[in-house]
């Protein structure tokens, strides 16, 4: 007879060799009681170097979860030193041609962090602490002052060197005394004579509130008024801080930044070497207002970075130290006992990076996080995923092994705000130039000098790979482009939503959820083949263009 469509025989054909199907109501019970062994391997059994060799990101994939809650509720918040929380992961490398102030501001705005590099003098990089700390403000406890015989064209040039135009007059030109105008970028702007006096040009309808009124106070004050500055003034009318408008525009736009709780201003860190002279810009750096010192050096476990840390937690014990790098248990156990606050973890992993071929020394990134961050644990000291980042699944990956929050060079170096400017490729694309500090071209860089009596010239090329002394230069860096990213305002919050919807993938509403799932074997993973990699990867198309974001 015909066979119709939806035809059944008098027997049912069984997908598995049972006589007969269970309840499925019983799915549940049967997984619980029936099923010893979990899907995939726990976080100790996948990094079992004895077993499956050193693995980096690439070797292995997290295993999905159950999702009972929106991607938006994930929450990114994370410990970057011991007593310094970030409302996300991120941080961007301390590089000449990653992370300079504006970097640094940015990624901070964004709830991160970005460590100013120092291949350049002291001084220089002092500026761009400023510029970082004077970038947004609670209560300006500093503010720069005029005085009633700075000149227009002087007032000019303060706005150049600061980015701002907005200045308060008194009458001695300094703080705590009597206010008495207030100059904005309109009232210098098109002034016809540059030699005259402030005074002449300055607005003296001010409004101001009284010492002792508090943020949320003044906020509402300023946000009620046409000025853009509100200056704070005691009972004779001597200014005592300011507010701006335009950092109350920030706080709308940017709910994430990373501030201090008490004055508002954006954290700040910046990268010294372990020499001598390093203490000499350290204390540049800590007068310019630093809030995070990382010692740079490729390999962290050395007298020269102890005795650093040491005298660091002694002579400033308000200023967080981040030590390394390290990928062992034994480099981190030693400047865990010297005070650090926080480690870096990497080494040879990042892509302008050639330690691993030229050195042999290092090891895979995945190994290192997950045994130095779980050690570092039990000391309460956060880690650093340091290098290997290439796209947000490394992110996703790190972040589950134990690091607490992730740095990028490469992958950040492409973007509007990192130092240097665009060209175009002989293929016709928009790149931009990037190195790794070991390369030859970091090493023989000039920029590092210093006008400071005592400072000895250095870079941080040579000092980070300890090659002050060489008569050859051991290139442990290359040079090359990156391809253009656009800025960091649209690239940063592409990688944060990944992050969320990958942690919803996972079944974890935040960071701590995550790393508790982690140690107790909740969250799997499984081990990747050439081919499984292959196939996680684009294929089979025989063109695709691949845009991750819009």
């Amino acid at each position: 007879m015909p066979l119709r469509n939806g035809d059944v025989g008098s027997s049912v054909l069984q997908i598995a060799p049972h006589d007969k199907a269970l309840d499925h109501k019983s799915a549940l019970d049967f997984l619980q009681n029936e099923y010893k062994h979990q899907d995939g391997l726990n976080v100790e059994t996948l990094l079992d170097s004895r077993t499956n060799g050193g693995l980096t990101y690439n070797d292995f994939l997290v295993l999905p979860g159950y999702i009972g809650f929106p991607a938006s509720e994930v929450a990114l918040e994370t410990p970057v030193t011991k007593r310094i929380t970030l409302k996300t992961p991120l941080l961007s490398s301390p590089m000449d041609t990653v992370t300079e102030h504006s970097m640094a501001i940015h990624m901070a705005l964004l709830g991160g962090l970005g460590v100013i590099h120092h291949n350049c003098s002291a001084e220089d990089q002092a500026e761009m602490v400023r510029k970082v700390k004077r970038f947004e403000n609670g209560f300006i406890l500093d503010p720069v002052v005029l005085s009633p015989n700075t000149t227009v064209s002087e007032a000019k040039q303060l706005k150049e060197k600061w980015g701002f135009g907005g200045f308060p007059v008194t009458e001695n030109g300094t703080l705590r005394s009597k206010l008495i105008g207030m100059i904005t970028t309109r009232d210098i702007q098109f002034h016809p004579t540059p030699a005259d006096p402030v005074t002449s040009v300055m607005s003296t309808d001010l409004v101001t509130a009284p010492s002792g009124t508090t943020l949320v106070e003044a906020n509402a004050v300023l946000s009620k008024s046409k000025k853009g500055k509100l200056p704070i003034v005691d009972a004779s009318h001597n200014l005592i801080s300011l507010l701006s408008r335009s950092d109350l525009m920030k706080n709308l736009h940017y709910p994430l930044a990373s501030k201090l709780p008490h004055s508002k201003q954006l954290i700040c860190a910046a990268a010294i070497g372990t020499r001598p002279e390093d203490k000499d810009r350290l204390q540049i750096l800590a007068d310019a207002g630093l809030d995070i010192v990382v010692l740079d050096s490729s390999q962290g476990n050395s007298i020269f970075q102890i005795e650093m840390i040491k005298y660091i937690k002694e002579k400033y014990p308000g200023l967080d130290v981040i030590g390394g790098n390290v990928v062992t248990v034994a480099q981190a156990a030693n400047l865990i006992a010297a005070g650090v606050d926080g480690l870096r973890i990497g080494m040879g992993s990042g892509s302008a990076c050639i330690t691993q071929e030229v050195m042999a020394v290092g090891r895979p990134q995945a190994a290192s996080v997950f045994h130095v961050s779980s050690f570092a644990a039990r000391f309460g000291v956060p880690c650093i995923a340091d290098g290997g980042i290439q796209n947000v699944g490394h992110i996703v990956k790190g972040l589950s092994l134990g690091a607490s929050t992730v740095m990028m060079g490469g992958l950040l170096a492409g973007t509007t705000e990192s130092p240097g400017n665009y060209f175009v490729s002989r293929e016709g694309q928009l790149v931009k130039s990037y190195r790794g500090m070991g390369s030859i071209d970091a090493m023989e860089d000039k920029k590092a000098g210093s006008s400071v009596k005592g400072v000895v010239k250095s870079d941080a090329g040579k000092a980070r790979y300890f090659s002050e002394g060489d008569r050859l230069l051991v290139a442990q860096g290359v040079s090359g482009s990156v391809l253009d990213r656009g800025s960091v305002t649209k690239f940063v919050p592409y990688l944060l939503a990944g992050l969320q919807h990958s942690l919803q993938d996972i079944g974890m509403k935040s960071l701590s959820a995550l790393r508790e799932g982690v140690r107790n074997g909740d969250v799997r993973f499984e081990l990747r083949t050439v081919s499984a990699q292959a196939e996680g990867n684009v294929h089979g198309l025989h063109s695709f263009d691949k845009k991750l974001y819009s």
